[in-house]
C-alpha cells in the first residue's frame, strides 16, 4: 500500500505489537509467503551494502539460488505445520497498472542515469591510475523483468516446481505439510490472492476458527490486509532493516522480526475508544477495524493519488484520521462501513454521506498543515543557504592548504586486492553521486513552490498548475469530476481489500488528488462497476513496460513500441516529466505519463497472439495455482483417485478446502514418485464476506493496557518546530513554567528522553511524567520569489578528489549542492553573504540557529 513508512509510525506508536523471532513460541499452521517481496531483494541485492564481497547476481539460476536459501530460512523460522503457500504477483488490476507503469518508467529513466555515472566514474578512475573490475555481462541488469509474461518469469516457475518437489521428498521440514504454488500467470497480486484464499476457507463450514497465520512480506498492505481476514491468530514476518554497522559485517546474518495482528487488535482496542457516542450505541470492535481500514486507505493507497494535507505519515497524517473519528464519530453518524453488506446493490456496505461529514472534518485542519508544512520548508532553506556559503568557505580553505607535492605514480603490477579495493570505492563513489542528485533539497530544486500551499489563492493555483483550469466555473467543474473518480476509487479499494477485484478495468484518470476540504459531495455519488476480464500477461506487459525493456516481450509485440509507425507509439515516451513541486527527493516526483488506452492497445495485440511460438503462447496464457504435495500426504489417495477429468469438491487435507484435478506436468524425474502435483482451484461453496470473528475463536491473553497507550499531540498544532538532529537544552525550563496546571498556550513540541526527539507524532506515554522539548521558536518567513531569484544565479561547489590524495573543489554550473566533509569557524563578523548580498542587509536571510551546537546537519 502507498503509505510510505507505515510500518516505522506502527511499531514505534505500538511497540509491544512486534516480538523477534528468536523469542516467539507461538506454533504456525500456514506460511503464506508474499514472493516479490523475496524475488526483489534476492535479484538486485541493497547497493548500500559497501561489502565488495556481496556480489549481486548476474544469471537467472543465481536469483533462484539466493531465493531458496531465502525461503529455506522463512520455513526454518516459522515452521508450518499444514500449509506453505507461495503467490506471486500476476496480471494486475488496470487500478494498479497505472502505479507499476510509472515505477518501471522510472526504473528504466535511474537505470539509464546510473549506467551514464558509473561509465563517467571508470574513467575518471582509469585516469588517475586506479584499476578495478570490468563490468560483467548480466541476464538481471533490468529489474523490469520481474512483470508476467517475461521469460524470467516462466523460468522463475519451473525452477520453483523443482525446487518445492526436491524440498518435500528430501526435507523433514516439508514433507508433512502441503505447498500451494501460485505463479505469475495466475491473475491477481500476491498479497490479494493469499488473502482470498484464506477468506474462502474461513467460510467453510470444517474450518478450524483458531487456525494460525504467518504471513511474510514487506508491504505495509499486509498489515491492512491481515487486519481485514478477522483472524486474530495471524502475524506478519518481516525482515530487520540492518542499521549501518551490520551492512558493514562480512558475513552478517538476516534478523526477522513478527508483528502479531491480536497485539496490534487489542492496541486498536483501546486507542479507538469512541469519546461521544450515540445513543443506545453498541460497540462493534470488528466494525471499528474496518473503519480504521478504510481511513487509513485517505493516507495511501497503490490506487489513488495522495490527498495533499495527508501525504506524509511523519505529518501525522494517520493520527489525524484517527483523532477526528474517535472525537467526531457522533457528529458524523456513527460506523461508515458496514462490510458484511458487501454484494449488495447500491454499494450499501459504505455510508457515503458518513464518509464525506468525516473527510470534510479531517479537510477542516488543511491550512493549519500547510502553513507548518511552510514554515518547516523555510527553515530547511535557511539551512541550505547556510551550508553552502560553509561549502563555499570550505573551497577557499583546500585551495590556501592545498598540498601541491604530487607523488608520481608506482609503475608496479597492480595487486588483486587494489583492485577489489578500487571497485569497491568506485561502487561507494556511484551511490553515493546517485543519491546526492536524487536529493532535492542539493541540488535546489527543493525551492520549487508554485503552489505555496496554506497562502490565499492555493486552490486556484494547485488547479492551474496540477489540471490546468482556471476560472471559479471551471475549477467547480473539475472539483466534481475528480470528486466522482476519487470516490469511485475509495469504494473500488475498499472492495479490493475485503472482497476481491470488483473491476479489472476501472483506474482512477488523474495524476494528483483533490484537497480533502474539496470532496464535498461525496454523499449523492452512485457507483456500478463492471467486473470485465484481467489482461493477459503480454498485454500488461505492453501497458507497463519502456522501450528500454522491449526486449522482455516477442518481437512482434515489442515492435508496437518500438516503431515510430506504430498506432500506439505514442504511448511509450522516452521522455516524460516528473512533478517534483514539494518534494524533498526525485523518488517522490510524480510521473506525468500518458495512460494506456485499453480500446486501442487490444485493438493492435487481438491478432499477434496467433504468431507465438509455443513457449510464448505458454507465457501469455492464464492458469490456475498447483499443488503439491508428498505421496504420503492424506490427499494422495484422492490424487490417486482422479481420472483425466474428475474434480474433487471435497475437503482436501487437514481442513483446507478446495478443487483439484490432474495437469501434465512432470517434475524432476527422481521426485516424480514421490511428488504429485496436481491443480488448485478456490472451494465455490462458502462465503467471501464473514467479517467478524468466528465462532469459536479463542484469544490469547491479553498483554496491552492502558498504560501502553500513547497520548497523541497532533502534528500540525505543535507552534514550534524540532528538527530531529537537534537537542533541546531547554526542558527543565520548560517544565518548570508548565507544572502548574500546563497553561501555556502552546502544547508540548516533543516528546524527549535523555534528550532525544521521538517521532513525528510528537507522542509521550499517558502519565510518564517526562519532560518536554522545548524549540527555538517559530522562523522568520521567507520571501520565496527573493530566494528563487537569489538561488537560480548561484553557482554551487562541489568537492572533488584530486591528484594529491586529498580533495578540491571545482566549481560546475548544473551540479547538485553538496556539502563538505569538514566544518569551519564561522566569519567572526557573524556575517553571510549570498551572491554578493550581505546577510546584515535589509533583503537578508540571517540564519536562526546556534553555530557551535548544531552538529548534526542534513
Amino acid at each position: 500500500m502507498g503509505v510510505p513508512s507505515f510500518y516505522r509510525w506502527l511499531i514505534n506508536k505500538y511497540p509491544k505489537a512486534v516480538t523477534n523471532t528468536n523469542t516467539s513460541t507461538v506454533e504456525y499452521d500456514n506460511l503464506y509467503l508474499d514472493m516479490n517481496s523475496i524475488i526483489h531483494p534476492c535479484f538486485h541485492p541493497n547497493d548500500d551494502d559497501n561489502n565488495i564481497n556481496n556480489i549481486s547476481p548476474t544469471t537467472f539460476d543465481q536469483v533462484f539460488t539466493n531465493m531458496f536459501d531465502y525461503i529455506d530460512q522463512l520455513v526454518t523460522i516459522v515452521k508450518p505445520r499444514k500449509l506453505l503457500y507461495m503467490a506471486i504477483d500476476g496480471v494486475a488490476p488496470q487500478g494498479k497498472m497505472y502505479n507499476q507503469r510509472t515505477r518501471r518508467f522510472r526504473t528504466a529513466k535511474d537505470d539509464e542515469m546510473r549506467e551514464a555515472e558509473e561509465e563517467r566514474l571508470r574513467k575518471q578512475f582509469e585516469m588517475e591510475g586506479k584499476q578495478v573490475l570490468p563490468k560483467q555481462e548480466c541476464e538481471v541488469s533490468d529489474s523490469n523483468i520481474i512483470t508476467p509474461g517475461t521469460e524470467f518469469m516462466h523460468q522463475l516457475s519451473k525452477a520453483l516446481k523443482s525446487y518445492i518437489s526436491l524440498r518435500i521428498s528430501s526435507n523433514s521440514l516439508w514433507k508433512d505439510i502441503m505447498v500451494i504454488l501460485s505463479d505469475a500467470n495466475v491473475p491477481g497480486e500476491g498479497e490479494h490472492k493469499i488473502i482470498s484464499f484464506i477468506r474462502k476457507q474461513r467460510g467453510l463450514p470444517d474450518y478450524d476458527p483458531n487456525t494460525v497465520h504467518c504471513l511474510y512480506g514487506s508491504d505495509a498492505d499486509l498489515i491492512m490486509l491481515g487486519l481485514s481476514s478477522h483472524e486474530p491468530h495471524f502475524s506478519i514476518i518481516r525482515e530487520v532493516v540492518p542499521n549501518y554497522h551490520e551492512k558493514l559485517q562480512q558475513n552478517a546474518v538476516k534478523r526477522f522480526e513478527l508483528l502479531h495482528i491480536w497485539l496490534l487488535r487489542e492496541y486498536l482496542e483501546l486507542e479507538m475508544k469512541i469519546q461521544d457516542p450515540p445513543k443506545n450505541f453498541t460497540v462493534d470492535f470488528e466494525r471499528i477495524v474496518d473503519d480504521f481500514i478504510f481511513i487509513c486507505f485517505f493516507a495511501g493507497n497503490d490506487f489513488l493519488p495522495h490527498l495533499p494535507s495527508l501525504d506524509n505519515i511523519f505529518e501525522g497524517a494517520i493520527d489525524l484520521l484517527m483523532t477526528v473519528y474517535k472525537k467526531e464519530f457522533n457528529k458524523f453518524g456513527g460506523y461508515l462501513v458496514d462490510i458484511n453488506k458487501m454484494g449488495e446493490k447500491c454499494m450499501t456496505f459504505v455510508r457515503l454521506s458518513r464518509v464525506e461529514k468525516f473527510i470534510l472534518m479531517v479537510g477542516a485542519y488543511e491550512e493549519k498543515i500547510f502553513n507548518k508544512r511552510s514554515a518547516i520548508r523555510d527553515k530547511k532553506l535557511r539551512r541550505l543557504i547556510s551550508d553552502q556559503e560553509r561549502s563555499k568557505q570550505e573551497e577557499q580553505n583546500a585551495f590556501d592548504y592545498m598540498d601541491i607535492e604530487n607523488e608520481s605514480s608506482s609503475n608496479c603490477t597492480v595487486s588483486d586486492e587494489e583492485i577489489l579495493k578500487n571497485t569497491k570505492d568506485l561502487k561507494e563513489e556511484l551511490n553515493k553521486c546517485i543519491k546526492e542528485k536524487g536529493d532535492l533539497l542539493k541540488s535546489g530544486d527543493f525551492l520549487i513552490d508554485k503552489i505555496k500551499l496554506g497562502t490565499v489563492g492555493f486552490k486556484e493555483r494547485y488547479y492551474k498548475e496540477k489540471f490546468s483550469v482556471e476560472g471559479s466555473t471551471n475549477i467547480e467543474l473539475k472539483r466534481k469530476e475528480i470528486m466522482q473518480k476519487y470516490t469511485e476509487g475509495l469504494l473500488w479499494v475498499l472492495q479490493y481489500y475485503f472482497s476481491g477485484v470488483a473491476s479489472w478495468t476501472w483506474f482512477y484518470p488523474y495524476h494528483y488528488g483533490p484537497f480533502a476540504s474539496d470532496l464535498k459531495g461525496m454523499g449523492q455519488v452512485r457507483v456500478c462497476f463492471e467486473k470485465g476480464v484481467p489482461f493477459l500477461p503480454f498485454d500488461q506487459l505492453l501497458s507497463v513496460l519502456p522501450q528500454r525493456s522491449s526486449y522482455a516481450l516477442p518481437k512482434a509485440y515489442a515492435h508496437l513500441m518500438l516503431d515510430e509507425q506504430s498506432k500506439i507509439f505514442d504511448l511509450f515516451p522516452q521522455n516524460f516529466e516528473i512533478d517534483i513541486e514539494g518534494k524533498r527527493f526525485m523518488w517522490q516526483g510524480i510521473c506525468k505519463l500518458p495512460y494506456m488506452d485499453e480500446k486501442r492497445l487490444l485493438a493492435e495485440t487481438r491478432e499477434l497472439m496467433n504468431g507465438l511460438t509455443e513457449t510464448e503462447a505458454k507465457r501469455n496464457s492464464v492458469e490456475v495455482d498447483r499443488l503439491l504435495v508428498s505421496n504420503t500426504a492424506k490427499v494422495a489417495e484422492k490424487i490417486c483417485s482422479l481420472s483425466s477429468n474428475k474434480l474433487d469438491t471435497s475437503i482436501s487435507s487437514d481442513g483446507i478446502g478446495g478443487i483439484i484435478s490432474l495437469c501434465h506436468e512432470g517434475v524432476e524425474e527422481n521426485q516424480q514418485d514421490s511428488v504429485f502435483c496436481v491443480k488448485y482451484e478456490m472451494p465455490v461453496n462458502g462465503s467471501s464476506h464473514i467479517q467478524h470473528l468466528l465462532y469459536g475463536v479463542n484469544f490469547p491473553e491479553k498483554t496491552i493496557f492502558e498504560n501502553d497507550i500513547k497520548e497523541t499531540v497532533l502534528w500540525h498544532e505543535l507552534q514550534q518546530y524540532h528538527n530531529c538532529f537537534e537537542r533541546s537544552n531547554n526542558q527543565d525550563n520548560w517544565r518548570s513554567s508548565n507544572r502548574e496546571g500546563n497553561n501555556s498556550k502552546f502544547p508540548p513540541t516533543a516528546s524527549a528522553f535523555g534528550g532525544r526527539i521521538y517521532g513525528p507524532s510528537e507522542s509521550i506515554h499517558k502519565g510518564a511524567g517526562v519532560g518536554w522539548g522545548s524549540g527555538r521558536g517559530k522562523p522568520e518567513r521567507i520571501d520565496h520569489d527573493i530566494l528563487n531569484e537569489r538561488m537560480s544565479t548561484f553557482t554551487p561547489f562541489r568537492k572533488q578528489p584530486n591528484d594529491y590524495g586529498g580533495s578540491s573543489y571545482q566549481q560546475r554550473s548544473n551540479a547538485p549542492f553538496s556539502r563538505g566533509q569538514g566544518r569551519v569557524q564561522q566569519n567572526p563578523n557573524n556575517v553571510y553573504s549570498w551572491k554578493g548580498v550581505s546577510s546584515n542587509s535589509n533583503n537578508s536571510v540571517q540564519p536562526q540557529w546556534n553555530e557551535s551546537k548544531d552538529k548534526s546537519r542534513w
